[in-house]
């Protein structure tokens, strides 16, 4: 049947479920991404989770699963969303879903020189389902609420301005660049970082109306912190937040699980080095992880100790698809990528190499392609989302536009289509900008999704 809880009879006022669903590789070794060669993982050091929240007021039902992987194809997301609308009722178009984008997790989506692993794709895709069914069948009658905390040390802008007069080459030969990404600590040639970094953690709790811990989502603009041995799979500090903020809280024991969730912010600029010092004495392999997980869960559970509940609150999805262009390689580029890999196989090795496979992949892309923007109200607090890794700067001019008092945006959601620069970070360059299947919109392509994004938010203040 399509519902199959359709039976149940519904709970009025605010009502939620939450369940964290294992998505761990059933079998190794299995493809990591997150680089630019592929390797191979023989085990996990930690479970990965797609962790899902059902929400209901009135006749709204939404959904918002977080999952522990580097980037999710739309079409993975597409199929999980149809299915999990057909067994819960919620509409497919209510459904949010995003990766984290820790680079130690499989590879659901080809980038570089890695290939998704089929029979993952379609373990993941499953699992997802029924982490939304499961959520849905633990609905209960709830209260929330959201607050802010703010955290600015373990946040680096890694885009660094060069130096008048000094130039960086990109992979196609061309020395044009203004901005160099992850330049070394101390880097004589840049004088600045390039953006600016958001501090905030966005936050909301979820509670059963006798107060019963059920939920915590979060969001934060850290791209994600690293040290995992190459041959193991884990969450990276998104996963370790959720075990140490479940501690802090002291929710360990609650029945049904407290379900915590870390989601990627605006991060597409930024990370954990800061490279304007000199570098640090050498980290264990998941010592950082921890460093900044309980850093950043020490803040949350601070802030969620100001939280008041409400049970009566206005819930709401709406989304929309544009078309945007897609900077594919002109025909003169084509044939020098082509002429670049003549004669070589894989594993290639150095970025004019790697770059000239990605131009010829990229030919065969359409010339624009539809993406999906999704925003969400709960209450006095609004969730945007963007299929793209989003820079901090973007993130702040939605938040600084929003009508709500509280906004967040979710990244890497509802699809992947790579790094979404501002424009004149286009014209600066740098790795973000270089064209590739990691970053292959059209130059105006952030601004219009930023518009969309106020555009969907307005909607929702009406």
């Amino acid at each position: 049947m399509a519902n199959e809880c359709s039976a149940i009879e519904p709970l009025k006022g605010l009502v939620a479920g939450a369940y964290a669903q294992d998505i761990t590789p059933p079998r190794f070794p299995i493809s990591v991404n997150g680089n630019m060669a592929d390797h191979l993982a023989k085990a996990a050091h930690d479970p990965l989770h797609a962790r899902c929240l059902v929400l209901i007021s009135g006749e709204v039902q939404v959904a918002l699963v977080t999952c522990d992987s580097c980037m999710i194809p739309r079409e993975i997301m597409d199929s999980a969303r149809r299915r999990a609308a057909y067994r819960t009722g919620i509409p497919a178009a209510n459904i949010l879903i995003s990766a984290t984008h820790a680079h130690s997790c499989p590879t659901s989506a080809g980038v570089f020189q890695s290939d998704p692993d089929a029979e993952y794709v379609e373990f993941l895709a499953d699992r997802i389902v029924d982490g939304i069914v499961q959520a849905w069948n633990q609905r209960e009658p709830a209260q929330i609420g959201w607050a802010v905390a703010v955290e600015p040390g373990q946040l680096f802008n890694r885009r660094w301005q060069l130096k008048d007069g000094v130039l960086g080459e990109n992979p196609f030969g061309k020395k044009v660049d203004r901005v160099r990404m992850n330049p070394g600590y101390q880097n004589p040639d840049v004088e600045r970082p390039a953006g600016p970094i958001d501090p905030q953690i966005s936050l909301f709790s979820v509670q059963s109306r006798k107060g019963r811990p059920i939920a915590l989502w979060a969001n934060y603009s850290l791209h994600y912190v690293g040290g995992v041995p190459g041959d193991f799979v884990s969450a990276d500090y998104f996963g370790e937040f959720a075990t140490r903020v479940t501690r802090r809280l002291e929710v360990q024991d609650v029945k049904p699980a407290f379900v915590a969730a870390m989601t990627n912010g605006t991060s597409g600029d930024v990370n954990n080095v800061n490279f304007g010092k000199p570098a640090p004495g050498r980290r264990e392999p998941y010592e950082q992880i921890g460093v900044v997980a309980e850093n950043i869960a020490e803040r949350a559970a601070e802030a969620v100790k100001t939280i008041r509940y409400a049970s009566d609150v206005v819930l709401n999805s709406v989304d929309t698809e544009i078309d945007l262009g897609v900077r594919r390689p002109s025909d003169t580029e084509l044939a020098e990528a082509r002429a670049q890999l003549e004669g070589k196989s894989a594993p290639l090795k150095g970025a004019p190499d790697i770059y000239a496979r990605e131009s010829v992949l990229l030919a065969a892309y359409p010339p624009t392609v539809k993406v999906r923007i999704q925003a969400i109200r709960i209450g006095d607090l609004a969730i945007v989302s963007s299929p793209c890794e989003t820079f901090t700067e973007t993130g702040l001019a939605i938040k600084s536009g929003s009508p709500f008092k509280q906004t967040f945006s979710i990244s890497l959601a509802n699809g992947y289509n790579g790094y979404l620069p501002p424009p004149e970070h286009h014209q600066w360059g740098g790795y973000e900008t270089w064209r590739a299947r990691s970053s292959y919109l059209a130059e105006d392509a952030e601004p219009r999704i930023r518009e969309t994004q106020l555009m969907l938010l307005k909607t929702l203040d009406k």
